[in-house]
């Protein structure tokens, strides 16, 4: 009872630095409220977590990008003309949707707190983002997804190979081929845009 009061006295305080002008972002603020939780309990009565640290913030920072692709893929859908990525943009939508959705599922059964907005870097670059139009903006869009899509290769890659819980390596290892796909479709569109 005392780890639970101690967890909610955490997180209040969280919630009202974030809100005072202590500007943490939403991936920050659940990496910080997981670093506080007990790793040595599942018991979701005890605060506990079932994951090590790493885990904890490889799923948020899963978590934030997959979120920022779909955000990103409904704001390309709206903004472009070109065929190839509206294209790219759809898949975009579904495939990270479905995959925010897994792990969302496993971050629940684990009582991994996942950041309920994107982080300020994504945030700014879709603030950016949409204020573009045309050619613009279909460059910037690639140039991101582009440089998106290598680093949560890495991402899931690192994980597959070095992660400790078996259902996050497990979800890594799956969904590692399939943005290898996005990363292989949006450099053809790249290359071709030059």
């Amino acid at each position: 009872m005392k780890k639970l009061s101690y967890l909610l006295m955490i997180a209040a305080a969280a919630y009202t630095f974030q809100g005072c002008g202590g500007h943490k972002d939403a991936k920050e603020t659940a990496d910080s409220l997981n670093k506080t939780k007990d790793t040595t309990t599942n018991a979701m009565n005890t605060g506990g977590i079932a994951v090590t640290n790493d885990d904890a913030k490889f799923a948020t920072t899963a978590a934030d990008g997959g979120m920022a692709e779909v955000a990103l893929g409904k704001l390309a859908l709206s903004k472009t003309s070109n065929a190839s990525i509206k294209e790219f943009a759809t898949m975009m939508v579904a495939d990270h949707g479905k995959a925010n959705d897994e792990l969302m599922a496993i971050a629940k059964a684990k009582n991994i707190t996942l950041p309920a907005a994107v982080d300020s870097t994504h945030q700014k670059k879709m603030d950016e983002l949409t204020k573009m139009n045309g050619k613009d903006f279909d460059k910037a869009y690639v140039d991101a997804m582009v440089d998106g899509h290598k680093k949560t290769l890495d991402l899931m890659n690192d994980e597959a190979k070095d992660g400790k819980d078996a259902e996050l390596k497990a979800f890594a290892a799956k969904t590692a081929p399939v943005v290898q796909t996005h990363l292989d479709h949006i450099n053809k569109i790249h290359d071709a845009m030059k």
